[in-house]
């Protein structure tokens, strides 16, 4: 059995979806049919016996629609004033949608700093272990009404890795709209190679990371490496792979040679 074909064996699961591809790139309007295809497929995984949590991001880009900003805010509490507004018709979305296949849905708020405070560390993974014993799909995201760090750095990918580290999942999945870890950067050169799987990132894949690729996400390349780092030290592989492409978190479980696979080192 193939390192892809023992994927269908991991339990605990995490999930990671980007803002670009939650909204349409040329409004910023909600793509729903990325977002109801996105929830079937995970309500189907855990409907498959597995655990999930969905690490979401898109509130800052969901209130700018919501607050109809014709362009991203510049000033840091402007964005945070932005993610307030939308985490609250986010996490209406994905309950409204995600009810009608009778999937219950959580809504967890944290900041990276908690994996170095011991009391809110413990209660965030008994909160979150709780929740998946009782049938509920967390749906985690930076509190950035209160955290600055995600908004300016990273787009959930190192959250994602975090949580997982927290809860003990086997498997993280960054859906972004990349298709995975380039030899080169491809929007550059058209020949560059998509490499199929990292099992040990040396200062050479390191390099390779490029800056954030849209104007909606802010997470680049070097932020889902960093996430791989700590997915791979702690018993997790980790694939990041396109929303793009149809029944991807299905192809993903079922071995199919999509994105890059980064294996845990453990």
């Amino acid at each position: 059995m193939t390192i892809r074909e023992k994927l269908k064996n991991k339990n605990r699961i995490i999930v990671k979806i980007g803002s670009s591809s939650l909204t349409h790139e040329s409004t910023g309007e909600i793509n729903y049919y990325r977002l109801e295809k996105l929830i079937r497929e995970l309500t189907d995984l855990k409907n498959m016996g597995k655990e999930v949590i969905l690490v979401s991001s898109g509130a800052i880009a969901v209130g700018i629609n919501t607050l109809n900003l014709s362009t991203r805010p510049e000033l840091l509490e402007e964005k945070q004033a932005a993610a307030a507004v939308g985490q609250a018709n986010l996490m209406m979305i994905y309950q409204k949608i995600f009810s009608e296949y009778n999937q219950k849905v959580a809504q967890i708020l944290i900041t990276k700093d908690l994996i170095d405070q011991p009391t809110r560390r413990t209660n965030a993974q008994n909160t979150l272990n709780t929740l998946l014993k009782m049938g509920a799909i967390p749906i985690v995201n930076e509190n950035d009404t209160v955290a600055t760090e995600e908004i300016v750095y990273g787009d959930n990918d190192t959250l994602s890795a975090i949580v997982g580290k927290l809860v003990g999942a086997d498997l993280l999945i960054l859906l972004s709209d990349i298709d995975g870890l380039y030899n080169e950067d491809p929007r550059k050169n058209k020949n560059a190679k998509l490499i199929s799987e990292v099992s040990e990132i040396t200062d050479y894949i390191e390099h390779m990371a490029g800056g954030a690729g849209s104007s909606c996400g802010t997470g680049g390349m070097a932020t889902k490496i960093s996430a791989a780092k700590i997915a791979t030290s702690n018993s997790m592989d980790m694939i990041i792979s396109n929303a793009n492409i149809d029944n991807v978190i299905e192809k993903i479980i079922y071995g199919e040679e999509i994105g890059t696979l980064f294996v845990s080192k453990y």
